[in-house]
């Protein structure tokens, strides 16, 4: 080890994508790339291409790494240099090394990034039996392409990489075509860059802006040129339907809602990934090479040297720091939350290291204004010198006060919303790229995003009523886990989202005709209902919308049926309506995702029990609101959908939520509304919480720290016994208010404000709360402080 490399002690956070530098030479000269044409030249260093002994070690350090970790997953990218040099024999051996160490551990998702010249049928063939998603670099049409994308010679690569796509874009490759990669050029013309990139049909864009720093500034740019620049592909993006994935528009957007980020460009999402060179070292992100000679270096390397750490070396702990790693300047800009001070790489300065904005810093500005609408001087959110955002201030003691003001649980619920978009977007994205098996599904999927896009212009209610259903959501996250979800949902996968785009279509009253694949005999459209087959033998119908229903039929006339939307028919179970003081909730007894809120959901409802939910809800709510009307705001804005659980033999009462379904409450049979109140705020409590440690870090989850909790026997993860300690704070506030009514509500008030009292004290102890958590913990722990002391009971 380098004597000047200082490693931190303690379990890191992980690492989840692994560049790995099969090959240190590229066949190409561009005079923008970072690696050969920056202040770092350790290239010269590197051997030309990664030895067997050497890829084996890689392999093992990471199938090493996802084990500690427990990591569903672990990303693989092939880079260079250009990786195709190793030629298909070498590629064959270093992708079976990978298959062999990481997928007995993990689920291996691998990716390549290549310029395309090399690119071959045979190579393409190899890609394809191993599933490796490929980008390819183009910079446009021929003009902005030859800008800077030649040969050694001057000659231009143009045409060898359209031949390259060509190749990905046949039946049999379309799989593994995972995207374009487009450095930005103020000499080229944005709308026919777009537009030449959009004639490539790719599953989604990546618009780089060209790296440089303090020290080298981007050259020829005035003013806001590269946001200017980018802002007139923004425009005909939209004005198009947002037809493709752009990832650098996608995650302002998201960003710009609370959700998040979906590149380490912008925003403040940890960034966990790691390089490994063509010797075996470690290193920090590639683009860190244009800031000085080693600046991506590590001092560490695979053979010697785990994950685990590199994963603590400072430099690439600072990337994963958030707000805390920025410049004072940054810490007070009104956009940080969506910005996140650029690239890292783009902060240098020689004097003053990368503490300092990006030397993008008004192009960002300007672009984030121009995606989210919101001129910067007028978003009234700053961030004081200790790095906490006002809002984030705002919000951590509203809600750690155990209630909620309606104006921030609203700004929750549309995060969560954004973050569904995204979520569904992605699950598209992945699809496009790693293939979707069956000609009939893809043909659906295909359908289905061009669908969404219409709609998303066109009647956007429709879409937003469907995104925002917590069980697409449930879908979509199973998706991109690569997890087998329970229950009859376990087949369902990307093909889905034709699903979801006919039942967008039939709620919006949108004329929209599709194919839709089937799963189980049934036809499931979420929010409107499912339907049985019965015996029409086939995967796919064609779902064809009309005012107020929808057909459904099989190849030509030989099966059709035409159905209302709401009016049951045979085979047909419509979605249910219930009053809420005047709102509706979704009862939700048949989607397939409905799975996985803590006990089985029951069968579907009869119309008597639907109506005695209806009375009982309403009831409930007006219990919450006697008492504690501060929970009733929680549960009008929060609540979306009702799911019947399943009685438990036992007797106890049953109620349930699930992290990847905000807005749904799952509720098994209860003797009275007083009972269904206290299970309503419970299961609305974990809502929130989830929804909050969407958009705040509440939790350090680099320290494994566990607390002992009253209501469980085992240990629990902070961020567990954090969210339990949320939801009992609101059931004893209930109880206490019922205490003076009689010994057994004094008795579980007290207990359950003991449970949530030492709970508090343990979760502040373990010194595994943020500056955010902390805050969060001391307005909970001001409410219950609230409520008097020793055996004396105040209201």
């Amino acid at each position: 080890m380098r004597a000047d490399v200082a490693v931190t002690s303690g379990r890191p956070r992980p690492l989840t994508t692994f560049v790995l530098k099969v090959h240190s030479r590229c066949d190409l000269a561009c005079d923008h790339c970072y690696i050969y044409e920056h202040a770092d030249q350790t290239w010269r260093q590197q051997p030309r291409s990664m030895a067997p002994e050497t890829v084996r070690a890689a392999a093992y350090a990471i199938a090493d790494h996802a084990a500690a970790h427990a990591l569903p997953s672990v990303s693989v990218v092939l880079h260079g240099g250009e990786p195709l040099l190793v030629g298909p024999a070498r590629l064959r051996e270093i992708l079976l090394r990978l298959r062999e160490a990481i997928a007995p551990v993990t689920v291996l998702d691998l990716r390549m990034q290549s310029n395309g010249v090399s690119l071959t049928p045979e190579i393409c063939a190899i890609l394809a039996e191993f599933q490796v998603s490929v980008g390819i670099s183009l910079d446009g049409d021929r003009v902005a392409n030859d800008l800077h994308r030649r040969y050694a010679s001057g000659a231009s690569s143009y045409d060898r990489v359209l031949s390259a796509l060509r190749l990905l874009r046949r039946p049999e490759h379309r799989q593994i075509y995972g995207g374009l990669l487009c450095t930005v050029d103020l000499r080229a013309d944005p709308v026919r860059v777009y537009e030449a990139l959009r004639r490539q049909e790719p599953p989604r864009v990546d618009f780089l802006l060209p790296h440089a720093s303090w020290d080298s500034p981007p050259s020829g740019a005035t003013g806001t040129a590269y946001a200017d620049w980018l802002g007139k592909i923004y425009d005909q993006w939209l004005a198009e339907g947002r037809p493709v994935p752009i990832r650098l528009f996608d995650s302002l957007r998201s960003l710009a809602a609370g959700g998040p980020s979906l590149t380490e460009w912008v925003g403040l999402d940890s960034v966990d990934l790691a390089v490994i060179e063509t010797d075996g070292s470690w290193e920090q992100v590639d683009s860190l090479k244009t800031a000085y000679h080693g600046a991506a270096a590590t001092g560490l390397d695979v053979f010697s040297h785990t994950a685990d750490d590199a994963a603590r070396h400072p430099m690439i702990a600072q990337r994963r720091a958030g707000i805390a790693a920025l410049c004072a300047t940054c810490r007070a800009c009104p956009v940080v939350q969506q910005c996140g001070g650029g690239l890292l790489a783009h902060r240098y300065r020689s004097g003053s290291g990368f503490d300092n904005p990006s030397v993008y810093c008004a192009d960002l500005k300007e672009l984030i204004t121009n995606v989210s609408g919101v001129p910067v001087a007028d978003s009234g959110v700053g961030v004081d010198a200790a790095g906490q955002s006002g809002l984030a201030g705002e919000v951590l003691d509203d809600l750690g006060s155990g209630y909620g003001a309606a104006g921030v649980l609203d700004t929750l619920h549309r995060a969560e919303l954004s973050m569904s978009r995204m979520l569904v977007a992605q699950v598209y994205e992945d699809a496009a790229g790693d293939g979707v098996p069956g000609a009939e599904l893809a043909e659906a999927v295909q359908s289905a995003w061009h669908l969404v896009g219409h709609l998303d212009t066109a009647a956007p209610h429709g879409l937003r009523r469907v995104l925002g259903h917590p069980y697409v959501r449930s879908w979509a996250t199973g998706c991109l886990r690569r997890l087998p979800s329970n229950g009859p949902g376990r087949a369902l996968g990307p093909g889905y989202l034709a699903n979801v785009a006919a039942a967008a279509a039939i709620a919006a009253d949108v004329p929209a005709e599709l194919p839709v694949p089937v799963y189980d005999g049934a036809l499931h459209l979420p929010t409107i209902g499912t339907m049985s087959l019965g015996g029409w033998d086939t995967d796919t119908v064609l779902v064809a919308t009309r005012p107020g229903g929808f057909s459904v039929r099989v190849g030509g006339a030989d099966h059709s049926v035409g159905l209302d939307v709401d009016e049951p028919a045979s085979g047909w179970q419509p979605t249910r309506r219930l009053d809420f003081a005047g709102r509706s909730l979704l009862l939700d007894d048949t989607d397939p995702f409905r799975h996985g809120l803590g006990w089985p959901p029951a069968d579907r409802m009869s119309p008597i029990e639907a109506d005695r939910l209806q009375s009982l809800l309403a009831e409930a709510r007006e219990s919450v609101l006697n008492e504690v009307p501060r929970y009733a705001t929680s549960l009008d804005v929060t609540m979306r959908t009702v799911t019947p659980l399943a009685a438990d033999p036992s007797g106890r009462l049953r109620s349930g939520s699930k992290r990847d379904a905000y807005g749904a409450v799952g509720i098994g049979p209860v003797p009275d509304a007083e009972s269904l109140a206290v299970l309503l705020v419970h299961e609305v409590q974990h809502l929130k919480f989830g929804a909050l440690v969407d958009v705040y870090d509440l939790v350090d989850h680099s320290r494994r720290a566990f607390a002992r909790v009253g209501w469980r026997p085992d240990p629990r993860p902070i961020e567990a016994a954090l969210t339990g300690t949320y939801a009992h704070l609101a059931v004893a506030d209930i109880w206490r208010v019922r205490a003076a009514r009689d010994a057994v509500a004094r008795e579980n008030f007290l207990r359950y404000r003991g449970w949530v009292s030492s709970a508090l004290a343990q979760v502040e102890a373990s010194g595994a709360l943020t500056e955010d958590g902390r805050r969060f913990v001391v307005a909970m722990r001001e409410t219950v402080e609230s409520w008097g002391v020793g055996n004396r009971v105040t209201r």
